[in-house]
C-alpha cells in the first residue's frame, strides 16, 4: 500500500497522504511515497500542461499529525535522513508548475503544517487543529520556518515559531496560516472544489508563469538553504534535552 497517493482526472490531480491509523505522520517511508508522487507530477509536467491543480490532503480524520516521533528517536540516523526528505519534497511540491491547494481535513502538526504553508492555498475547517508545537518538544522549527516566513512576514513567523502551541481553523485563518476556513468539516469539500474550479477556469500557462515568478521573487527555489535547515533541526533533536522530551511526549 502506498503512503502517499496520486489521482489524475484531466486538470485535476490530488495527492492524499495515506497513513490515516498514525494520523499521517511523516516516516521515511510515507516521504519516499510523497517524493515518488512529486517525481510523477513533475515528469508529466515535462510532457503534458495537465493537471492544472493539484489538491493534497490527509487520509481520515488529520491532514498530516508532523514527524514520526518513535521513528526519530528509535534511530539515530532517522532524524537527518528524514528532515532533509521534507526539506526537498517541500521544494519539489512548490515548485510544481500546476497551482496546489491544501485542503487541510484535520490536525496540520509541525511539519504538517509546514506543508500546507508550501502550498499555493490552504482551505481548512474551524474546529481543526493546526501549528507548531517544535519549540515545546525541545524540537527547532528550522525546516518549516523560512516556507512561514514567506507566508506571513518575518514578524508573525517569528512569534508564531517561538510561542509554540497549536490553533483552531478559525484562529489560523485569522493569523493568515490559511486562505479560507469553513464552519465544519462538511464543507470542505466543497469549498476545496469550488477553488479548484476557479483556478481551472484560469488561463493554464499564466497561471504557470506567474507562480514560476513568485517562486522566484520570494526565493522558494532555495534548496540549499532548505539543507541548511534541515541540519539545524536535526542537531538539535541529536540532544539529550530534545530527545528526553520528546520520550516523554511518547509517554
Amino acid at each position: 500500500m502506498s503512503l502517499a497517493t496520486l489521482t489524475i482526472t484531466g486538470p485535476l490531480a490530488t495527492i492524499t497522504l495515506n497513513r490515516p491509523e498514525q494520523r499521517n505522520a511523516l516516516s521515511l517511508d510515507l516521504l519516499t511515497d510523497l517524493h515518488g508522487v512529486l517525481d510523477r507530477l513533475h515528469d508529466r509536467a515535462r510532457s503534458s500542461p495537465e493537471p492544472h491543480v493539484v489538491i493534497v490532503t490527509g487520509a481520515g480524520r488529520a491532514f498530516c499529525a508532523g514527524m514520526d516521533l518513535k521513528q526519530v528517536l528509535g534511530d539515530p540516523d532517522a532524524p537527518l535522513t528524514l528532515l532533509a526528505s521534507l526539506a526537498e519534497a517541500s521544494i519539489k511540491l512548490r515548485t510544481l508548475p500546476a497551482v496546489t491547494i491544501a485542503s487541510v481535513n484535520g490536525a496540520a502538526i509541525g511539519g504538517g503544517c509546514g506543508l500546507v504553508t508550501v502550498c499555493d492555498f490552504a482551505i481548512t475547517h474551524a474546529d481543526s487543529k493546526m501549528g507548531f508545537p517544535e519549540v515545546d518538544l525541545g524540537v527547532c522549527p528550522a525546516v518549516v520556518a523560512p516556507w512561514l516566513v514567506r507566508k506571513l512576514g518575518a514578524g508573525k513567523a517569528r512569534a508564531m515559531l517561538l510561542r509554540g502551541g497549536l490553533m483552531s481553523g478559525t484562529e489560523a485563518h485569522q493569523l493568515g496560516l490559511v486562505t479560507e476556513c469553513v464552519e465544519s468539516r462538511d464543507g470542505l469539500d466543497a469549498a476545496t472544489q469550488s477553488l479548484a474550479e476557479k483556478l481551472l477556469a484560469g488561463a493554464p500557462g499564466a497561471l504557470r508563469a506567474t507562480k514560476n515568478l513568485l517562486n522566484s521573487i520570494d526565493g522558494s527555489t532555495d534548496l540549499e538553504l532548505a539543507r541548511r535547515s534541515a541540519k539545524v533541526s536535526a542537531d538539535v533533536l541529536a540532544t539529550e534535552e530534545a530527545r528526553a522530551m520528546l520520550r516523554a511526549k511518547l509517554g
